[in-house]
């Protein structure tokens, strides 16, 4: 079977899909530096999955490392998933920031470029290249925000507008991996995606909240809505995420130097005053919340328009908000003992 690279390998969206491809029977290179809380987790649960799994430990900062490991593998795919991923990160580091995401994706795209191989090379990009939209009128309806005007969502012909230092360092390396494939002739797609969750993911406050919120209210941590709880989402399930990867790297030859917004779509929208309402009509109690002042950036709503991904690569969310849900509250109570001592950013 082929091999496949991941960056980031041990992180929510990298063990969810280093799995997937394990049972496939592929052989699985994680990269990963371990930085991340909950990384050390889900490398031991991948290496207790059996199948041909390979580690890593490097960071795409290091491009003589990167080198090295396209010398040492021909990976049929690159999925290229490190990544600083905080909005509030990159405000008070943008320079860390910055070198992990523009400079580390470029750092992997020219390590592929320079083996003379051709994988496909997968991104995951952020709905932030599109910033903060304060052009498209937003209205209030049944308590939650929505788009006055754009029913299916945002469109992948939205004018990017990068805001906030990880908005520009992943709209940069967004535009870099779309270029590769003109300038290079490198099989590369870019994936915006919009707020993916599930299990494996080791959510805190500034970042990841649906999970957030469900290991909070196991775990009795406090709650705290910043702004007032209406803020709508599209959330898609990790699962169904990984399904589109696969899609992706099947067809790449259809689809490589295009750009997919990537979310659970209209259909799977959800506020966070809503996310508690299902959390505690699942766990038969009241679960305490405060309010706090807005953060700079944080958007009433973001709905994407998933219909491109649904006619180039025959995809579409299968996992309802209900059904993602009560998988994640079902693992992580089967695993609290792993959030005892979570911080909360």
């Amino acid at each position: 079977m082929s091999e496949i690279l991941i960056t980031g390998g041990a992180g929510f969206i990298g063990s969810n899909a280093a799995r997937r491809f394990l049972e496939q029977g592929h052989r699985v290179i994680v990269v990963d530096n371990l930085s991340r809380m909950g990384t050390e987790t889900n490398l031991a649960w991948l290496r207790s999955l059996g199948g041909d799994l390979v580690f890593e430990k490097g960071d795409v900062r290091d491009l003589q490392f990167l080198q090295a490991l396209m010398e040492r593998y021909r990976p049929a795919a690159v999925l290229h998933l490190a990544a600083q991923v905080a909005v509030t990160t990159s405000v008070t580091d943008p320079r860390t920031d910055f070198e992990i995401n523009a400079l580390g994706t470029f750092n992997v795209l020219e390590a592929v470029r320079l083996s003379g191989q051709h994988p496909a090379f997968l991104f995951a990009s952020t709905n932030k290249v599109y910033g903060g939209m304060e052009d498209v009128p937003v209205v209030e309806r049944n308590n939650a925000y929505e788009y006055e005007s754009l029913p299916l969502g945002v469109g992948e012909d939205r004018q990017l507008d990068f805001h906030s230092p990880y908005g520009c360092s992943k709209g940069a390396a967004d535009q870099y991996v779309l270029d590769y494939a003109r300038i290079y002739d490198m099989p590369t797609v870019v994936f915006r995606q919009s707020c993916i969750y599930g299990t494996r993911q080791f959510g805190v406050e500034d970042q990841g909240w649906v999970a957030w919120f469900v290991i909070a209210a196991v775990t009795g941590h406090p709650i705290t809505i910043y702004g007032d709880g209406k803020q709508v989402r599209d959330v898609l399930f990790v699962e169904d995420l990984v399904d589109l990867y696969e899609a992706a790297i099947g067809r790449i030859e259809d689809v490589r130097g295009h750009a997919y917004n990537v979310g659970g779509g209209p259909e799977n929208k959800m506020s966070l005053l809503q996310l508690l309402d299902k959390l505690e009509r699942m766990l038969g109690r009241r679960i305490p919340i405060s309010f706090s002042d807005w953060r700079p950036g944080d958007q009433k709503v973001f709905i994407a328009d998933v219909r491109k991904a649904r006619r180039e690569l025959d995809w579409e969310p299968r996992t309802s908000p209900e059904e993602g849900v009560k998988k994640l509250l079902e693992w992580v109570t089967e695993n609290r003992d792993l959030f005892r001592t979570i911080p909360t950013q």
